[in-house]
């Protein structure tokens, strides 16, 4: 049986809650007011027969008062309250923080499941677990919902921000959200759980985790030095992917408030300024308990749920484990429109799919992609090291029917390859340098930390990264010649295409592990790990020059970075170089053996030759540039023309917007000369590479399609 509150504490809630004094219950109970007072003060406790006078009194259950896992349901109900308008007039038309990122789950799940990886609970040793389920509503199933969360109360709100739609982005979004509602007759629901966190724990209004997600913008109270997120703006892709901007909260917590731990339930609304008969209101609401001790008992606060309650909110938990519950209210994914039509199982979606923000399926397949892509290093153990997290994702219809089978993310086959040469690091199978396939090369690599305080100069420390490099795994194991780089919670922080590779490379991956990621006996991983988590902006998928980097360190400590850059492109070309043979090896001394027939010579056509684009490899670049290496063949011939090589974005109508080159180099084969190519007569393949300008972008470089094309240029 689950353990209730303390009688007293318990007891002077419910009074409050039911607008009673001590004096007018022991007047119901035919008792003093000093026999009250000793119950709530804890110097005794009422017999088992005055149990029964007080359930009455209370207008409950004696079940409720012997288990005191819940409040009555007398007094104050559960109802949403809207925050007033500001005396001074001013107007918010929506939270700029979930402007930091788009309305997509992929970004949803590397914010939601960096935040589960922050409040892991540690002393068990077992990894946090994190579920998504996509559940879609509609009928019967979708109106008892709407009941639930009394969307009576809540549509006049909606309707107000409706009618200011057409001049402001945030009511534009929620109009479309209610209008799909009612159009389509459903509504998606988002729900992350995460299993042995630390749930919100701390006061509704104090310092703590409930405040800080609740309550409060821009403030983390993260629970350890290697947490991801330092900016606290991760909570609000939640209410960025509802586009009814609607969020409700179930969290089972690790320390006790109130003296209970489970079913503590709250929502918040993210709305825009708005009047509503004739009142202005400032934006959030939450959905609550009123609070007695508010003024006139208007400010809602979390409340102790039955199940029943939980159960009809769509928050049920599986166990009583730690950890908590975010239903996102009308989820929808903007940014699967820009997604590659092959990312889709065509089969699985309706004919409108393709423009469905809301599409379940889809939802689910670019969820699964992006835990995989985002938290391969944290799901993976080996050699006696558990893995930190375990994640799944699922989509369900109405009463529980399966449209998508739960899917357990698997990191060997979402990254194969750094997923074998991180069990190797941890099972100590590395080696120094790759001689058969395989095998995983280990390299350290070093960090010169700065000194702090704003010092220009000098060095605290060198903190000796570990670098893993082997060979991709197939095919399908893109994009290739990457290093992904992770710190302390093993989330991937950046991901970048090694320049300058020697001719012949074969395929690989690399992974950087930083700070204390690259161990418990790591010089300096502390340090690093501070550094480098400073170093990270909102989206966390990067490491460069930051405020923060700037004020506590120098201005100029985003050069050490540049510096660890730099080692690790050496070290990683040094590692996949191919070994030279010598005269004797093999293949020449098999040469010098055989009798070859030689072919007549072809005849040479005279006249210049066009070089042909033979192979193109792009990647996007931690800064947003395109970068590509391409590989051209030559006709035979005795002029070659000049060529420029010309970047441009793939539109669907219209002239395709020309790209800037910010870096063009010859590999092979080829000069450079003031953007154009040339090349030496009798040259039959050429490489070059270069890298945009990213200032001559017009849009986010993810949300595009580059197209190269070669244009003869002109001569001297």
């Amino acid at each position: 049986m689950e353990t209730g509150e303390d009688f007293g504490p318990w007891l002077a809630r419910q009074l409050k809650l039911a607008g009673k004094t001590q004096a007018e219950l022991a007047e119901k109970l035919g008792l003093t007011r000093a026999a009250v007072s000793a119950w709530i003060t804890g110097r005794s406790t009422p017999r088992p027969t005055v149990m029964a006078d007080i359930a009455r009194a209370l207008g409950t259950d004696l079940g409720t008062v012997h288990t005191r896992t819940t409040d009555t349901q007398a007094g104050l109900p559960v109802t949403w309250y809207h925050r007033p308008g500001y005396p001074d007039g001013g107007r918010e038309l929506g939270n700029a923080a979930a402007f930091a990122f788009d309305a997509d789950v992929q970004v949803l799940a590397r914010e939601t499941c960096q935040n589960s990886l922050d409040e892991r609970l540690t002393d068990n040793g077992r990894p946090v677990r994190v579920r998504y389920t996509l559940h879609e509503l509609t009928g019967e199933h979708l109106d008892a919902f709407r009941d639930a969360i009394l969307w009576n109360d809540l549509f006049p709100h909606y309707a107000a921000v409706s009618e200011l739609a057409g001049n402001q982005k945030v009511g534009r979004v929620v109009d479309a959200g209610v209008r799909d509602m009612y159009e389509k007759g459903r509504l998606v629901l988002l729900r992350v759980d995460d299993y042995n966190a630390s749930g919100l724990t701390g006061d509704d209004y104090e310092d703590g985790k409930f405040a800080a997600v609740v309550r409060r913008q821009l403030e983390s109270l993260k629970s350890g030095r290697s947490a991801g997120g330092s900016y606290g703006l991760g909570k609000a892709t939640l209410w960025a992917t509802s586009a009814l901007g609607l969020v409700l909260i179930n969290s089972t917590l690790s320390a006790p408030h109130e003296g209970r731990r489970e079913r503590r339930v709250i929502g918040r609304l993210e709305l825009p300024w708005r009047q509503v008969d004739g009142r202005p209101y400032a934006g959030p609401a939450w959905f609550g308990r009123p609070d007695p001790d508010s003024p006139g008992a208007e400010v809602a606060r979390s409340w102790w749920a039955d199940e029943e309650t939980v159960g009809r909110l769509h928050l049920s938990r599986d166990s009583d484990e730690p950890g908590t519950s975010f239903l996102i209210v009308g989820a929808h994914d903007v940014a699967s429109l820009e997604a590659d039509a092959s990312d889709v199982d065509d089969e699985n979606v309706e004919e409108e799919g393709d423009e469905d923000t809301r599409d379940i399926r889809r939802m689910h397949k670019r969820l699964v992609q992006a835990l995989g892509r985002d938290f391969w290093a944290a799901m993976t153990g080996g050699g006696g090291r558990l893995p930190l997290l375990e994640v799944s994702v699922r989509a369900l219809r109405n009463d529980g029917e399966v449209v998508v089978e739960e899917t357990k993310v698997d990191p060997s086959a979402e990254q194969p390859s750094r997923t074998r040469a991180l069990r190797a690091f941890y099972e100590g199978t590395t080696v120094e340098r790759l001689t058969e396939a395989g095998q995983v090369a280990v390299r350290n690599v070093p960090l010169k930390l700065p000194l702090s305080g704003g010092a220009a100069g000098g060095t605290s420390g060198i903190h000796q990264a570990v670098l893993l490099v082997t060979e991709a795994a197939s095919d399908n194991d893109r994009p290739i010649n990457q290093v992904h780089s992770l710190r302390g919670n093993r989330m991937t922080v950046k991901k970048a295409t090694v320049p300058r590779l020697p001719l012949g490379t074969n395929p690989f991956q690399a992974v950087l592990l930083a700070g204390e990621a690259a161990g418990e006996t790591a010089p300096f991983a502390k340090e690093a790990e501070e550094f480098l988590r400073a170093a990270e902006p909102p989206e966390h998928d990067r490491w460069g020059q930051t405020e923060e980097l700037s004020l506590r360190w120098s201005p100029s400590a985003y050069r050490r970075i540049e510096g660890l850059t730099k080692e690790v492109n050496n070290a990683v070309r040094d590692l996949v170089a191919r070994p030279r043979r010598s005269s004797r090896e093999g293949g020449e001394v098999l040469r010098k053996a055989l009798t070859v027939k030689s072919r007549p010579k072809a005849k040479v056509p005279t006249g210049p030759v066009i070089p042909v684009l033979d192979g193109l490899d792009a990647t996007i670049g931690a800064a947003g540039e395109w970068l590509i290496t391409a590989e051209l063949s030559i006709p035979r011939g005795d002029e070659i023309v000049p060529m420029v090589p010309v970047a441009l974005l793939d539109v669907r109508s219209g002239g395709r917007p020309k790209l800037d080159w910010a870096e063009l180099e010859a590999v092979d084969g080829c000069e450079v000369e003031d953007g154009v190519l040339r090349f030496a007569p009798g040259v039959r393949r050429a490489t070059f590479r270069g890298a945009t300008d990213v200032t001559s972008h017009p849009v986010r470089t993810a949300l595009t399609r580059l197209v190269l094309e070669l244009r003869a240029g002109k001569g001297e």
